[in-house]
């Protein structure tokens, strides 16, 4: 079996998609204490690691790794923050090139926002081919959609793909678009589950797949949907986002439902047996920031095959 170290692992957005893909974690690395408990949660025998990347680490121990990951932190590159890049304390992306130095993987996946395409941003992408280029990689950067994946949410990423020269040849991201759900379509059950009468007309209205799910910062304070762009966008589907809900609407609610964790949950894609520890806003922090499951499971898909393809041509050619 493939396997897979994963960098700034969240509550397992990402960890959950490469395992689909066929990945075995040998490491969970993430700094979060609620994330760590909802990863060891769901998947006990999973090996996580509580520990801050800024911090001296032992990550030789994983040197050979089939697959390097990492949904890092995209305030630096965000535009919805200030875009200093490289110079933003939050800034993993280069401690993320100096760990694939240091375990050399076959493959490296990392994921952003598209902010990091922006021209601003092009000598530090650069620098960072470089650097990997020196180390025997063929980088691309690509920009894809969550919504390619079915996901019900307009969630545009950017995943940079490194792959070790001798892999690198015949890779290609070719991805076939998966129409996605509607938001009412994905969330009436849930939305009904308590009685609510207004069920049926708001699926009828929220008709479209989800604007950005976003998780917000620790520097802020409680849940909600983003600022009011954000928002405008989630009343157009009859959602209020000011706040997060505790439970479904009931019978006799009246006005736009708020979401609850649970239903932003299924937008990311996550299934509903994974569950989320910590309160409230804990819980949606990290579903907000989480990179959906059947994106992942996509892009990973495509490395997977691509590495799994190779082992097999060298097995026949040792025969």
């Amino acid at each position: 079996m493939l396997t897979s170290l994963e960098l700034c692992a969240g509550a397992g957005g990402q960890a959950l998609g490469l395992e689909q893909a066929g990945f075995r974690h040998v490491g969970l690395i993430e700094n979060d204490h609620h994330a760590c408990q909802t990863l060891r949660l769901n998947r006990p025998k999973w090996n996580v690691i509580e520990h801050d990347l800024f911090e001296d680490y032992d990550f030789a121990q994983f040197k050979g790794v089939d697959l390097l990951a990492g949904g890092l932190p995209c305030p630096p590159f965000s535009i919805a923050g200030k875009q200093l890049g490289e110079k933003d304390e939050r800034n993993l992306f280069t401690r993320g090139v100096e760990i694939a130095e240091i375990v050399q993987p076959n493959a490296i996946m990392f994921e952003n926002v598209r902010g990091m395409l922006n021209k601003a941003f092009d000598n530090y992408r650069r620098q960072i081919e470089l650097r990997l280029i020196r180390q025997g990689y063929s980088v691309q950067w690509t920009l894809l959609n969550a919504s390619d994946f079915g996901v019900p949410q307009l969630r545009p990423r950017v995943v940079m793909i490194a792959l070790k020269n001798h892999l690198a040849a015949d890779f290609v991201i070719d991805i076939k678009p998966i129409k996605p759900k509607t938001v009412g379509e994905v969330l009436h059950d849930l939305m009904k589950k308590n009685g609510w009468n207004g069920a049926s007309s708001w699926k009828e209205k929220a008709n479209k797949i989800a604007p950005t799910l976003v998780g917000g910062s620790k520097r802020h304070g409680g849940p909600d949907l983003g600022p009011t762009r954000a928002r405008q966008a989630w009343a157009e589907l009859g959602v209020e986002g000011r706040t997060i809900a505790d439970d479904s609407p009931d019978a006799d609610h009246f006005g736009m439902p708020r979401l609850t964790v649970r239903m932003a949950a299924r937008i990311q894609g996550f299934p509903d047996t994974w569950e989320f520890y910590g309160k409230k806003t804990n819980s949606y922090r990290q579903v907000g920031n989480a990179f959906p499951p059947p994106f992942a499971k996509g892009v990973a898909s495509l490395i997977a095959s691509t590495i799994g393809e190779y082992a097999g041509q060298q097995l026949v050619a040792a025969e």
